[in-house]
């Protein structure tokens, strides 16, 4: 997956960001807004709600259903961790 355009606060700071994301074999804009632990999802019309834990995992707490890879992606992009 390659991310453009990117717009972002320094990584894993509150804030919103903003990039493109493979979803369903189409590249979509992907809007995260992080608030503390919480990171919610917009895609096109896909809303989903992730939960950062204390150790960095990240897991998904409502909304639309995400592939792990695109959570992991997701990750990567707001927190700067690797994939």
């Amino acid at each position: 997956m390659e991310t453009t355009q990117n717009t972002a606060p320094v990584n894993g700071s509150d804030g919103e960001y903003t990039f493109t994301i493979n979803y369903a074999g189409r590249e979509l804009e992907c809007r995260v807004e992080k608030n503390d632990d919480i990171l919610d999802v917009h895609m096109e019309n896909l809303d989903a709600k992730l939960q950062i834990e204390p150790d960095g995992t990240v897991h998904q707490i409502g909304g639309n259903a995400l592939p792990e890879s695109n959570i992991e992606f997701i990750k990567k992009e707001v927190l700067g961790h690797e994939v």
